[in-house]
């Protein structure tokens, strides 16, 4: 399951669950207000009972030795089911016999080694569960006596004498989902399956204290920022939209190379140049000093007001002509003739 809190609430979204009173106890969930909650309603219908995962395993194992001369296959879906083919071998000191990307799968989720890759190391085989048909059952029972299993709650069609529906599933059960409901007490329950009116049975055991969530759909704040960036958008011509988002979002600190500077610079030639203005100040660390060459994380800078400038900080004559010059136009000046054209304006100054 999954919780999440922030200022829009506290959400929680069980996803494909099987509810147990163990869940009581954990802490994440004991005794804390509950805004909203997505419920996996798969099984929410009074007409549908579902037996506990180790009554459905009990039943399976029943059916296999009630055969026991024939191997069994059992059909699942890419996830889920994994405990009962885990109690069969157990029960049955037997390996599982997958396909190596399922086995794979099956070392992913540290499952006890029961499991193998290795055709006909066990009598007991996991496939998926399309291939339980007609068609399949005729062809396993030509090379030796074989049943099938369907571990599923739902109604199935069978279509083989051979194919035995188990009711075991991963979905919770009416009952069960009538008591996590009445435990967890939230203000409101959201179907997971759509086209489903299972509210009705909840209604007297939710919370009577109001929720933070007016809209199931999108949180007030995010409508607002929605509807203020559409409108923005509307007024911005599409030239820049273009390049907008050609552009990419820059995270956490950005620095810039000298060159990258230079070719912006160069993108602004025909721009004027402001009279004054200061540099940004060095990242400072927490204790307001500026932080050198270190290995560390750039730490956040306190903000720090500059210093007054007074105005005989200002630069005048060729010295303002320098500093206020496009750096593509200083480009073209050696440093050599930089220091002549410096000591060519200094010397007419001295002359006048």
């Amino acid at each position: 399951m999954f919780l999440f809190e922030g200022a829009f609430g506290t959400i929680l979204y069980t996803g494909d669950f099987r509810y147990t009173r163990a869940m009581q106890g954990e802490p994440a969930l004991r005794g804390r207000r509950i805004d909203r909650l997505y419920l996996d309603n798969t099984h929410c219908h009074p007409q549908r009972p579902l037996p506990s995962r180790q009554l459905a395993t009990r039943q399976a194992a029943r059916l296999i030795r009630t055969h026991p001369r024939h191997h069994v296959v059992i059909g699942v879906y890419s996830l889920g089911k994994e405990t009962l083919l885990v109690d069969l071998a157990v029960e049955f000191s037997t390996w599982v016999v997958v396909s190596p990307w399922r086995l794979e799968q099956m070392r992913l989720l540290e499952l006890p080694n029961v499991f193998t890759a290795e055709e006909g190391a066990g009598w007991i085989r996991a496939v998926d569960v399309a291939e339980i048909r007609w068609e399949t059952l005729v062809s396993w029972n030509a090379l030796h006596p074989t049943i099938a299993i369907l571990p599923t709650g739902r109604p199935v069609k069978v279509t083989h004498p051979n194919i035995h529906p188990i009711p075991y599933s991963d979905h919770s059960s009416f009952a069960e989902l009538r008591e996590f409901v009445k435990w967890l007490k939230p203000c409101s329950v959201i179907p997971i399956v759509r086209g489903s009116t299972c509210q009705v049975y909840f209604q007297e055991y939710l919370s009577s204290a109001p929720q933070a969530l007016p809209d199931p759909e999108t949180p007030p704040p995010a409508q607002d920022s929605a509807q203020q960036q559409s409108t923005r958008r509307e007024r911005e011509p599409a030239c820049l939209l273009k390049r907008a988002a050609q552009r990419s979002a820059p995270r956490g600190v950005v620095y810039e190379s000298p060159e990258k500077r230079t070719e912006k610079s160069e993108e602004f030639t025909g721009a004027k140049a402001p009279q004054h203005s200061h540099r940004e100040p060095a990242p400072c660390s927490e204790e307001g000093h500026a932080s050198h060459g270190g290995e560390g994380e750039p730490r956040a800078a306190r903000p720090v007001s500059p210093a007054p400038v007074s105005d005989e900080h200002f630069p005048t004559g060729f010295a303002e002509q320098y500093l206020l010059t496009p750096l593509n136009v200083l480009k073209q000046y050696s440093s050599q003739k930089f220091d002549k054209l410096v000591e060519d304006y200094f010397r007419r100054g001295k002359a006048s």
